[in-house]
Protein backbone atom coordinates (compact mmCIF):
# COMPACT_ATOMS: atom_id res chain seq x y z
CA UNK A 1 0.00 0.00 0.00
CA UNK A 2 0.89 3.47 -1.17
CA UNK A 3 2.08 5.85 1.98
CA UNK A 4 -0.41 8.71 1.46
CA UNK A 5 1.50 12.32 1.08
CA UNK A 6 1.56 14.68 4.29
CA UNK A 7 3.57 15.07 7.27
CA UNK A 8 5.03 12.62 10.04
CA UNK A 9 6.24 13.86 13.21
CA UNK A 10 9.19 12.08 14.76
CA UNK A 11 10.12 12.19 18.25
CA UNK A 12 13.82 11.74 18.13
CA UNK A 13 16.01 10.47 20.15
CA UNK A 14 19.81 11.36 21.10
CA UNK A 15 22.20 9.88 18.77
CA UNK A 16 20.23 9.50 16.12
CA UNK A 17 21.33 11.83 13.26
CA UNK A 18 18.08 13.80 11.19
CA UNK A 19 19.72 11.78 7.91
CA UNK A 20 19.47 8.81 10.09
CA UNK A 21 15.93 9.45 10.55
CA UNK A 22 14.86 9.98 7.07
CA UNK A 23 16.84 6.67 5.93
CA UNK A 24 14.86 4.87 8.07
CA UNK A 25 11.09 6.09 7.57
CA UNK A 26 11.96 5.62 3.86
CA UNK A 27 12.86 1.68 4.66
CA UNK A 28 9.82 1.43 7.24
CA UNK A 29 6.98 3.15 5.00
CA UNK A 30 8.60 1.69 1.61
CA UNK A 31 8.48 5.19 -0.03
CA UNK A 32 11.94 7.40 -1.19
CA UNK A 33 9.93 10.31 -1.04
CA UNK A 34 10.95 11.42 2.10
CA UNK A 35 12.76 14.98 3.55
CA UNK A 36 13.31 16.77 7.09
CA UNK A 37 12.71 20.27 7.73
CA UNK A 38 15.39 20.93 9.29
CA UNK A 39 18.81 19.66 10.82
CA UNK A 40 18.22 18.86 14.64
CA UNK A 41 21.90 17.59 16.26
CA UNK A 42 22.67 14.10 17.53
CA UNK A 43 22.63 14.91 20.80
CA UNK A 44 19.22 17.11 20.54
CA UNK A 45 16.19 15.36 20.98
CA UNK A 46 12.60 15.99 20.32
CA UNK A 47 10.77 16.43 17.70
CA UNK A 48 11.70 16.38 14.06
CA UNK A 49 8.86 16.81 11.14
CA UNK A 50 9.27 14.79 8.22
CA UNK A 51 7.95 14.95 4.94
CA UNK A 52 6.05 12.27 2.80
CA UNK A 53 5.60 12.16 -0.88
CA UNK A 54 4.22 16.18 -2.42
CA UNK A 55 4.58 17.38 0.61
CA UNK A 56 8.46 17.43 0.46
CA UNK A 57 7.67 20.47 -2.22
CA UNK A 58 6.06 21.94 0.74
CA UNK A 59 8.60 22.23 3.39
CA UNK A 60 9.79 26.16 2.71
CA UNK A 61 5.65 27.48 3.30
CA UNK A 62 5.45 25.88 6.89
CA UNK A 63 5.87 28.11 9.90
CA UNK A 64 9.46 28.91 10.56
CA UNK A 65 9.75 29.29 14.30
CA UNK A 66 10.83 26.86 16.84
CA UNK A 67 10.69 26.14 20.48
CA UNK A 68 13.32 24.78 22.89
CA UNK A 69 13.81 23.71 26.34
CA UNK A 70 17.51 23.93 26.89
CA UNK A 71 20.19 23.93 29.85
CA UNK A 72 23.16 26.29 29.84
CA UNK A 73 26.17 24.99 31.84
CA UNK A 74 28.12 27.97 33.12
CA UNK A 75 32.05 27.96 34.30
CA UNK A 76 32.85 25.65 30.94
CA UNK A 77 33.61 26.84 27.16
CA UNK A 78 34.04 23.50 24.60
CA UNK A 79 35.39 23.73 20.71
CA UNK A 80 31.95 22.98 19.63
CA UNK A 81 29.88 25.31 21.95
CA UNK A 82 28.04 22.01 23.89
CA UNK A 83 28.89 19.76 26.84
CA UNK A 84 30.16 17.31 24.32
CA UNK A 85 33.47 18.87 23.12
CA UNK A 86 36.54 19.26 24.04
CA UNK A 87 37.02 21.82 27.31
CA UNK A 88 39.23 24.18 25.93
CA UNK A 89 38.68 26.74 29.12
CA UNK A 90 37.03 26.94 32.43
CA UNK A 91 36.43 29.69 34.68
CA UNK A 92 33.97 30.51 37.79
CA UNK A 93 30.50 32.03 37.17
CA UNK A 94 29.11 35.06 39.13
CA UNK A 95 26.87 34.95 42.04
CA UNK A 96 23.41 36.18 40.87
CA UNK A 97 19.48 36.20 41.65
CA UNK A 98 17.06 35.25 39.00
CA UNK A 99 16.27 38.76 38.70
CA UNK A 100 19.79 40.20 37.48
CA UNK A 101 20.03 36.98 35.23
CA UNK A 102 16.95 37.73 33.21
CA UNK A 103 18.26 41.35 33.10
CA UNK A 104 21.49 40.23 31.23
CA UNK A 105 18.78 37.76 29.11
CA UNK A 106 17.59 40.85 27.78
CA UNK A 107 20.65 41.05 25.40
CA UNK A 108 19.25 37.72 23.70
CA UNK A 109 15.51 39.36 23.04
CA UNK A 110 14.35 40.02 19.70
CA UNK A 111 16.31 40.74 16.44
CA UNK A 112 19.87 39.87 17.52
CA UNK A 113 23.26 38.73 15.55
CA UNK A 114 25.34 36.08 16.35
CA UNK A 115 28.28 33.75 15.19
CA UNK A 116 27.55 30.63 14.76
CA UNK A 117 29.47 27.80 16.33
CA UNK A 118 32.32 26.53 14.60
CA UNK A 119 30.98 23.04 13.75
CA UNK A 120 28.06 24.19 12.81
CA UNK A 121 26.82 23.22 9.14
CA UNK A 122 27.17 26.84 7.87
CA UNK A 123 29.28 27.30 4.61
CA UNK A 124 32.41 28.45 4.31
CA UNK A 125 33.55 29.17 1.00
CA UNK A 126 31.76 26.40 -0.32
CA UNK A 127 32.44 23.81 2.41
CA UNK A 128 30.89 22.92 6.08
CA UNK A 129 31.82 25.27 8.90
CA UNK A 130 32.36 21.71 10.56
CA UNK A 131 34.69 19.76 8.29
CA UNK A 132 36.95 22.62 8.52
CA UNK A 133 36.95 22.43 12.22
CA UNK A 134 37.77 19.08 12.91
CA UNK A 135 40.92 19.74 10.41
CA UNK A 136 41.77 22.42 13.14
CA UNK A 137 41.63 24.91 10.50
CA UNK A 138 41.68 28.75 11.72
CA UNK A 139 38.52 30.70 10.31
CA UNK A 140 36.31 32.95 10.97
CA UNK A 141 32.37 32.79 10.72
CA UNK A 142 30.05 36.11 10.00
CA UNK A 143 27.81 37.04 12.47
CA UNK A 144 23.85 36.11 10.88
CA UNK A 145 20.80 37.85 11.84
CA UNK A 146 18.13 35.52 14.01
CA UNK A 147 14.62 36.58 15.86
CA UNK A 148 14.59 35.76 19.69
CA UNK A 149 10.80 35.76 19.76
CA UNK A 150 10.38 34.21 23.53
CA UNK A 151 13.20 33.66 25.65
CA UNK A 152 11.83 32.60 29.33
CA UNK A 153 13.93 32.32 32.29
CA UNK A 154 12.80 29.19 34.02
CA UNK A 155 15.35 27.99 36.72
CA UNK A 156 18.67 29.44 37.97
CA UNK A 157 21.20 26.99 39.63
CA UNK A 158 23.32 28.73 41.39
CA UNK A 159 25.46 26.06 43.43
CA UNK A 160 26.44 23.73 39.57
CA UNK A 161 25.65 27.01 37.45
CA UNK A 162 22.76 26.04 35.26
CA UNK A 163 20.61 27.58 33.93
CA UNK A 164 17.08 26.61 32.04
CA UNK A 165 16.05 28.25 29.79
CA UNK A 166 12.54 28.29 26.87
CA UNK A 167 13.07 29.67 24.01
CA UNK A 168 10.95 30.01 20.90
CA UNK A 169 13.49 31.58 17.49
CA UNK A 170 13.40 31.42 13.83
CA UNK A 171 14.88 29.14 11.70
CA UNK A 172 18.76 29.06 11.76
CA UNK A 173 19.40 30.35 15.57
CA UNK A 174 22.05 28.26 17.46
CA UNK A 175 21.16 27.79 20.85
CA UNK A 176 25.03 27.04 21.66
CA UNK A 177 25.58 29.51 20.20
CA UNK A 178 23.36 31.50 22.98
CA UNK A 179 24.99 29.70 25.79
CA UNK A 180 28.66 30.27 24.35
CA UNK A 181 27.76 34.34 24.72
CA UNK A 182 25.92 33.94 28.02
CA UNK A 183 28.95 32.81 29.75
CA UNK A 184 30.91 35.88 28.15
CA UNK A 185 28.65 38.14 28.76
CA UNK A 186 28.46 36.87 32.42
CA UNK A 187 31.96 37.24 32.59
CA UNK A 188 32.52 33.62 32.97
CA UNK A 189 32.22 30.78 30.04
CA UNK A 190 29.48 28.77 28.58
CA UNK A 191 28.09 25.62 26.95
CA UNK A 192 24.94 23.74 26.07
CA UNK A 193 24.24 21.35 28.79
CA UNK A 194 20.96 19.38 26.70
CA UNK A 195 18.74 20.50 24.73
CA UNK A 196 14.76 19.85 23.60
CA UNK A 197 12.57 20.83 20.95
CA UNK A 198 9.04 20.87 21.65
CA UNK A 199 7.81 22.33 18.64
CA UNK A 200 8.87 23.36 14.82
CA UNK A 201 7.17 24.36 11.69
CA UNK A 202 3.83 24.55 13.33
CA UNK A 203 3.88 21.08 15.19
CA UNK A 204 4.59 19.69 18.37
CA UNK A 205 4.72 17.26 20.84
CA UNK A 206 1.31 15.66 20.52
CA UNK A 207 1.35 14.77 17.23
CA UNK A 208 4.64 13.06 17.50
CA UNK A 209 5.78 9.38 17.15
CA UNK A 210 8.90 7.08 17.97
CA UNK A 211 10.34 5.19 15.14
CA UNK A 212 10.75 2.47 17.24
CA UNK A 213 7.20 2.33 17.83
CA UNK A 214 6.92 2.06 14.29
CA UNK A 215 9.61 -0.24 13.98
CA UNK A 216 8.11 -2.80 16.61
CA UNK A 217 4.42 -2.01 15.34
CA UNK A 218 3.27 -0.43 18.23
CA UNK A 219 1.93 1.97 16.08
CA UNK A 220 0.24 2.24 12.75
CA UNK A 221 2.24 5.37 11.40
CA UNK A 222 -0.42 6.35 8.79
CA UNK A 223 -2.88 7.23 11.87
CA UNK A 224 -0.08 10.01 12.63
CA UNK A 225 0.34 11.35 8.87
CA UNK A 226 -0.52 14.71 8.81
CA UNK A 227 -2.05 15.90 5.55
CA UNK A 228 -0.68 18.73 4.22
CA UNK A 229 -3.12 21.27 3.77
CA UNK A 230 -3.39 20.81 7.17
CA UNK A 231 -0.17 22.11 7.98
CA UNK A 232 -0.46 25.35 5.77
CA UNK A 233 -3.18 26.59 7.89
CA UNK A 234 -1.38 29.38 8.46
CA UNK A 235 -1.52 30.76 4.42
CA UNK A 236 -4.69 32.40 3.28
CA UNK A 237 -6.47 30.60 1.26
CA UNK A 238 -7.88 31.10 -2.17
CA UNK A 239 -10.46 28.60 -3.93
CA UNK A 240 -10.82 27.91 -7.52
CA UNK A 241 -14.96 27.53 -8.35
CA UNK A 242 -14.93 26.05 -11.71
CA UNK A 243 -13.66 23.51 -14.08
CA UNK A 244 -11.71 25.95 -15.82
CA UNK A 245 -10.05 27.95 -13.30
CA UNK A 246 -8.51 24.29 -11.80
CA UNK A 247 -7.49 23.56 -15.80
CA UNK A 248 -5.99 27.23 -15.79
CA UNK A 249 -3.70 26.47 -12.90
CA UNK A 250 -2.88 22.82 -13.54
CA UNK A 251 -0.97 24.20 -16.87
CA UNK A 252 0.16 26.90 -14.93
CA UNK A 253 -1.86 29.75 -15.55
CA UNK A 254 -2.31 32.91 -13.95
CA UNK A 255 -6.07 33.51 -12.65
CA UNK A 256 -7.56 36.30 -12.29
CA UNK A 257 -8.44 37.93 -9.01
CA UNK A 258 -10.74 40.40 -7.60
CA UNK A 259 -8.33 42.19 -5.38
CA UNK A 260 -11.18 42.99 -2.41
CA UNK A 261 -11.31 38.78 -2.23
CA UNK A 262 -8.46 39.47 0.12
CA UNK A 263 -9.04 42.76 1.94
CA UNK A 264 -11.45 40.78 4.42
CA UNK A 265 -8.15 40.25 5.92
CA UNK A 266 -6.66 43.25 6.88
CA UNK A 267 -3.64 41.14 8.10
CA UNK A 268 -3.23 39.49 4.51
CA UNK A 269 0.51 40.48 3.30
CA UNK A 270 0.51 40.72 -0.45
CA UNK A 271 3.83 39.31 -0.64
CA UNK A 272 3.38 35.94 1.06
CA UNK A 273 2.03 32.73 -0.61
CA UNK A 274 -1.12 31.91 -1.22
CA UNK A 275 -2.89 28.32 -0.66
CA UNK A 276 -4.66 27.38 -3.65
CA UNK A 277 -7.79 24.87 -3.31
CA UNK A 278 -10.87 23.61 -4.79
CA UNK A 279 -14.31 23.66 -3.18
CA UNK A 280 -13.99 20.54 -1.66
CA UNK A 281 -10.71 21.38 0.39
CA UNK A 282 -8.77 19.88 -2.14
CA UNK A 283 -4.92 21.33 -2.12
CA UNK A 284 -3.95 21.90 -5.43
CA UNK A 285 -0.25 24.08 -4.90
CA UNK A 286 0.82 27.72 -4.14
CA UNK A 287 0.29 31.10 -6.30
CA UNK A 288 1.30 34.41 -5.32
CA UNK A 289 -0.02 37.74 -6.49
CA UNK A 290 1.38 39.84 -9.23
CA UNK A 291 2.36 43.18 -8.55
CA UNK A 292 -1.08 45.03 -9.89
CA UNK A 293 -2.87 42.27 -7.53
CA UNK A 294 -5.09 41.32 -9.90
CA UNK A 295 -3.80 37.57 -10.93
CA UNK A 296 -2.36 34.50 -8.77
CA UNK A 297 0.49 33.21 -10.58
CA UNK A 298 1.21 29.23 -10.30
CA UNK A 299 4.50 28.84 -7.83
CA UNK A 300 3.79 25.59 -6.97
CA UNK A 301 1.68 23.14 -8.78
CA UNK A 302 0.04 20.29 -7.93
CA UNK A 303 -1.38 17.45 -10.08
CA UNK A 304 -0.05 19.65 -13.07
CA UNK A 305 -0.49 19.02 -16.72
Amino acid sequence: METKDGFLVIYKDKGCTSHDCVKQIRKLLNTKKVGHTGTLDPEVIGILPIALGSATRFIQYLPQCKTYIGQIKLGIRTNTDDIHGEIINQKSWPNINDEKLDQYLNRFRGTIKQIPPKVSSVHVNGERAYKRSFRNEIFELAPREVKIDELTLMKWDQINGIIEIKIQCSAGTYIRAIARDLGEILNSEGCLLQLKRISACGFDEQNSIKISDIEKGKKNSKNFIIPTISALNHITSFVLRNEEQINFWQTGRAIKVDINYFNESKSFDYKKPIKVIDKKQTLLGIGFLNKDQSNINPKLVLNAK
